[in-house]
C-alpha cells in the first residue's frame, strides 16, 4: 500500500516534535533524523512525479 504525501508529512512532523521534545536521546535522534531525511526525500520525489504529470496534463488539454 502506497502512503499518501500528507501522511508522509504528518509522520515527517511527528519525527520533528520528537526530535525537539528534549526527551530523546541522541542516539533516537540520530535514527529520527535519518526516517526524516528518507521521508523528505520520498515527498520531494513525489512532489516532482506529481509536477511532470501535471505539466503533461496541461500540454494535453
Amino acid at each position: 500500500m502506497t502512503e499518501t504525501y500528507e501522511k508522509k508529512i504528518e509522520q515527517l512532523k511527528k519525527i520533528i516534535e520528537k526530535i525537539e521534545d528534549g526527551n530523546t536521546s541522541l542516539d533516537e535522534s540520530m535514527k529520527l533524523y535519518e526516517q526524516g531525511a528518507a521521508l523528505v526525500k520520498q515527498c520531494e520525489t513525489m512532489l516532482a512525479e506529481a509536477e511532470v504529470k501535471i505539466t503533461t496534463l496541461g500540454r494535453d488539454a
